[in-house]
Formats: C-alpha cells, structure tokens, sequence
C-alpha cells in the first residue's frame, strides 16, 4: 500500500508511545528533509483504515524496512522493540476505523543505538557502529523513509510466515519449508502444501499435513519436498531465471512465496554460478534510492551485479535481484566500534544476513571491506608524468596493512558462501581492488600503466569512478558523497554541471574499458545514484535522472563490446572484441572516423577477448565510432576526438 508518511523528532519515553508537536511532510525523495541531532530519535507515523471485508477477520500488517533497531507502536500499544532480524515485521492486531503506526528508529551516534551495539546477538546490524556514509559501517539509513507497509484481513487462523529455502542434492533438489500458524481460534485442520514452476514447463508437486493448535497459539510447522531435476536459476545473460512457486493453503487462506535452485562458488578469481563461470558487471550501490527502480535502472546499463554498500536492503530489494537476474554483494563490516577487530559482530550479522535473505538466488557473495585502511597512500598524485608515477610506484610500495583484522573477519563469516576477504587501492595487496586513476590519483588512461604494473589489480574490482555536480552555482565542498577537493583540482576554474559531467563519463569509461580488455572476473563502479541533489560520484542523480556516465557505462558493460586500445586520438589504435557471453561469436567489427572506414571479421571465444584490427583515424575526424554486428544484434560504441 502506498503508505502517507510523516516525520518527527520524539521524546524518549518507556511509558508510552513516542509523541510529537508537529508531525511534518516527508519529501517525496523519501529522505528527512530537517537536520536533527544525532542523540534524537526520529520517529515516522502513517495512519490506515480498517482493511477487513468482515468482522469476523483480523488485521494483519507486515512492515518492510524497519531494521533491527526499531521501536513500533500500533495504535498507542508497542509492537516490538530491539528484535534480531533483518526481514519484515509482522503483527496480527483488531483494527480499529482509524488505525496510526509509528517507527521509532535510533540515529547513529545515539547513546541508547551505542548501548544497543555492545550486544550484536540482539542487534546484528550494528557491527561496525558508524553511520551509513562511514565505509567501515553496515546500517540501515534511518534518514531515509525506506519503510513499505502492506496491511490486509485475514482469517481467524492463517499462516502468518511461510519460507522455502531450496538445496541441490546428488539426486535433484530439496525445498526445505518452514510456516507458522498463527491460531486466533483452536485448529485441527490439515495444511495443503505446492511447489510449482513459475513461468516454464515441469512438473509440480502437492503434499498435506496436519497442523493442531489452541486458541492464541502459534505454532511452526515444517516440510521437505523433493524437486526431480530442478532448473537452475541464472544471473542475466547466462540463461533463464527459473523460479519455483511455493504454495501454502490453510482452509480458505493462502499465501506464496519463491524458491529458486542454484549453486554459487569462487574458483580462484572467477565466480561460479551452476559450477560455470560468469563475468560480472555493475555498480557499488548506497542506501536512500527506490529499491526496485535501483535495481531496473542497473539491469538497463546492462549490469548484472549490485555491491551493497553501507547498509542492508529491504527484502524488495533482493525479490527485485531475483527476477532480474542481478547478483548481489553484500559487505560486511571488518572493524567494529573504534576500529577493533569486528569477527564476532561480522559473524552475528553474517548469519542474521543468511537467516532473513539466504534463501534469494540473487545473494551471491560477501565482502568484507574496511576501504579506508590505507587509501591515502598515492591520493593527491595528479597528473600523468614520469615523475608522478615514481611518486606513486615508491608510497605504494611503502604502503604498510595490517591485513589482520579483515582476515579474522573474513574467516569468522560463517556457511560456504564466497567471501571477499579485503578491499583495498594498490599497494594493498587486497583480494578486491579500488581503483581511482583519473580521480584520486594520477590520469583516467594511466590505468593502462597500472595494469601492466600489477595485472592482480584488473582480477575483481570492487570500485572505480569520479564525481560530478549536478546544480549549478553550488560549492563542490558543500555536496554530500563528493570530495570537492579533488573534483576542483580536476576541472581547476571550470567546475560547472556540464564540464564535470563529461570528466566523470570520459573517466568511467575510460577505466571501464581498459579492465574489459584485461578480462576483469568481477567489476562495480561506484556509485549507482548520488546521495546529494547537488551532486555525487552516482551514474544516475539522487532524483534518478541518467547522468551522461550512466550510458558511458551501459556501452562499456555490453556483453558483446569492440573498444580501442588507447585514448582516442588521430592516428592507428588498435581495436579489441570482447565477449562476455557463454557463446563463441564470429562478428564484423566496424569502425569509421570523420570520411575513413574500415571492418574486420573477428572470431572470439567465449568469455575472451579478440583483437579486431587497427582504426586510421584522420587528423580532421571528430569522433570515432565502433560497430559490432553479432548476427542478431548490432552495438555500437562511439569516441569523441
């Protein structure tokens, strides 16, 4: 339901629901629109109807998105406080005509979210303790609304939660299914289970079981159905997304949810999907945007990949990955409050992770990522000259980590899911590398130089991009999410919304390509969408508009994509074919710069890359465009001079 939300600053109070003077209009961009203090408790409050057809039903409401830490009140009685668990609140209740909830969330730096840390068994997703924009915290953004509520009638006796969680076996498939009954009135009745495809051909399969319980009893109630050769659920581009509805039906009530059967693995560099690899693609994605037109606007810049960075997303969020084909990496905290070692508290979260979203095919990995360790050993090395790279090679190599305590963390994630164990810049030796030339440090083409340095660096990329504005007449220092320092050394007096806007798409690209060519496992810029309106290093702005980088990077992510060598320029440059797909091609590859032409018919295996001949770029030409023609499909990629 789309829930009218209102916000407030409330009093701290255990006798009875918070108040507020005025309870004031949230922005529709869903972010709180007046500073408060970070010891306050912000509170949001929504009012409905009765949802029931009949008096002889229940209210029964389900709350996404209110995180661990929160307090509910439903109609002036507290609903839960402080529980454990990333999924959705549920609450049976007799609606009244006029019902009012209020979400009570603790800001960070509070000292009653501070004393709530000390404990991660009870509170999972503080490990790390620091806000959303730390890169060292995972959280939830309490400045955000991010709540959906759904609230509907329902029987006397219904199953109020129902989850499949689905395993291969030597001899097929197992979805192991837990419900529980919530019995407002004694049941002796038998629960009729079903496990069908969604949207393909194969069989379906049906069971019954008894379910006994008083009056005001919940009970739980388990099952294992055997699934005879599953089909296998695929990120996009890999193959089908097959998914299995699971049914529960409880006299005249039902309710549904999805299983879906795949393996994930790490080999090396390579991520293994169904024992094969895949090449992955996308964006570092921040708390605050809508999580499923997040996920729509990635797929359409052709990424099948979303690194969760900060906090942890709602449950649409990953229904939103599953039907995409979108795979998810979720990072973990590696130092906890004050910078000690966080094992336990990655573990708790970990496993609190697991227990509410391990079941989605989309969750596919986690990261353990403590980016700001050593990140300013080469920052501040502009430019591209000789004397700049010898500053560079020698403070990296000086570069000291203590890589200690990401391993502790990293080991102590429990289950055999993969898990990269550091994030870091060169010089680092990290497991997953961030890498800022053109931005940070040195220019956008000395990536080529870095890789030739050190070819680990191109293995997973965990970050990469620029910043740009977004408003005109604001101070680059002032905007959120956006080192202003760097983007005014960048672009010196001509820092404006178009001029940095270009720089970041040429940037993106520029690096996007170079770690094609170099046939990167796994690759995320960063970010997805800004969290500032007046700028941000995101593709797409905080309202969701494309940014020019958006579609510089929906060309550098194509599954089948001809890109140069080197930076455009007149003269011979060389042209590579690369092919992220499962299949081997044959394809024509074009080019044509101002009145010169030229084409090659390249071979290319799969998951390779192919050199597709040299373009003669005329000292006239002002752009150089690429052409690809794979048969059924024709790409183009275009160059401006």
């Amino acid at each position: 339901m789309d829930a009218n939300w209102t916000g407030g600053v409330v009093d701290r109070s255990d006798d009875g629901p918070p108040t507020d003077d005025e309870w004031r209009p949230v922005a529709e961009s869903g972010r709180w629109t007046e500073a408060a203090d970070p010891a306050d408790r912000i509170a949001y409050r929504t009012t409905f109807g009765d949802p029931r057809t009949s008096d002889d039903e229940r209210g029964f409401l389900k709350l996404h998105g209110a995180g661990p830490r929160a307090e509910l009140w439903l109609n002036g009685d507290r609903v839960r406080t402080r529980e454990g668990s990333f999924g959705p609140v549920r609450a049976a209740f007799d609606p009244r005509p006029e019902n009012e909830l209020i979400v009570v969330r603790e800001r960070p730096g509070s000292a009653a979210r501070d004393e709530a840390t000390a404990d991660p068994s009870t509170d999972p997703s503080s490990a790390g303790g620091t806000a959303v924009t730390d890169v060292a915290g995972v959280d939830l953004d309490v400045s955000s609304v991010g709540l959906n509520l759904d609230v509907e009638g329902r029987p006397q006796t219904f199953c109020r939660r129902l989850e499949a969680r689905p395993r291969l076996t030597d001899d097929g498939g197992v979805v192991d299914i837990e419900m529980e009954v919530d019995a407002g009135r004694a049941v002796d009745d038998a629960i009729t289970l079903s496990v069908r495809p969604e949207g393909f051909r194969g069989g379906a399969t049906m069971q019954r079981l008894s379910v006994e319980a008083a009056a005001g009893e919940r009970v739980t109630v388990t099952e294992s159905i055997e699934i005879r050769e599953p089909a296998l659920w695929w990120p996009t581009g890999y193959g089908p997304r097959h998914r299995y509805a699971v049914q529960a039906k409880l006299g005249g009530d039902s309710t549904e949810t999805t299983a879906a059967f795949r393996t994930v693995d790490r080999d090396g560099d390579d991520l293994l999907v169904n024992g094969t690899p895949v090449r992955s693609r996308g964006f570092v994605r921040r708390s605050g945007g809508p999580p499923v037109v997040d996920v729509e606007r990635a797929v359409a810049a052709n990424a099948n990949l979303l690194r969760v960075r900060g906090h942890v997303p709602s449950e649409s969020f990953y229904a939103a990955c599953d039907a995409a084909g979108v795979l998810v990496w979720q990072d973990l905290p590696s130092t906890g409050i004050g910078g000690d070692p966080a094992a336990d508290r990655v573990r708790d979260l970990a496993a609190a992770l697991e227990d509410a979203y391990g079941h989605h095919p989309s969750l596919a990995l986690y990261g353990v990522a403590d980016e700001s360790a050593a990140s300013g050993a080469a920052d501040g090395l502009y430019g591209s000259g000789i004397m700049t790279k010898l500053r560079f090679r020698y403070r990296t190599w000086r570069t000291d980590v203590d890589g200690e305590a990401t391993d502790a963390a990293a080991e102590a994630v429990p289950g055999d899911r993969p898990v990269v164990s550091s994030v870091g810049p060169p010089g680092t030796d990290p497991d997953a590398a961030a890498l800022y030339p053109g931005w940070r440090y040195l220019a956008a083409d000395d990536i080529e130089w870095l890789l030739e340095r050190d070819p680990d660096l191109a293995r997973i990329v965990a970050a990469f991009g620029a910043g740009s504005l977004t408003e005109s007449g604001v101070n680059p220092a002032d905007v959120s999410g956006l080192d202003g320092a760097v983007l005014e050394r960048r672009l010196g007096d001509d820092v404006g919304v178009d001029a940095s806007q270009t720089y970041q798409a040429r940037t993106l690209k520029v690096v996007a390509e170079a770690l094609r060519r170099r046939q990167s496992a796994l690759l995320s810029a960063s970010t997805l969408r800004d969290t500032d309106a007046a700028g941000g290093t995101g593709v797409l702005t905080v309202d969701g508009d494309a940014k020019p980088a958006y579609r510089a990077i929906a060309d550098a992510f194509e599954p089948v994509q001809a890109v140069l060598d080197g930076p455009p320029a007149p003269g011979r440059v060389g042209i590579t074919l690369c092919n992220d797909t499962h299949e081997s091609l044959e394809a024509t590859v074009a080019w044509t710069a101002g009145d010169a032409t030229g084409e090659t018919v390249v071979r290319v295996g799969p998951l390779s890359t192919a050199a597709a001949g040299t373009a003669d770029v005329p000292a006239a030409a002002s752009r150089i465009e690429l052409t690809v023609d794979a048969g059924d499909r024709t790409i183009s990629n275009e160059y401006r001079l």
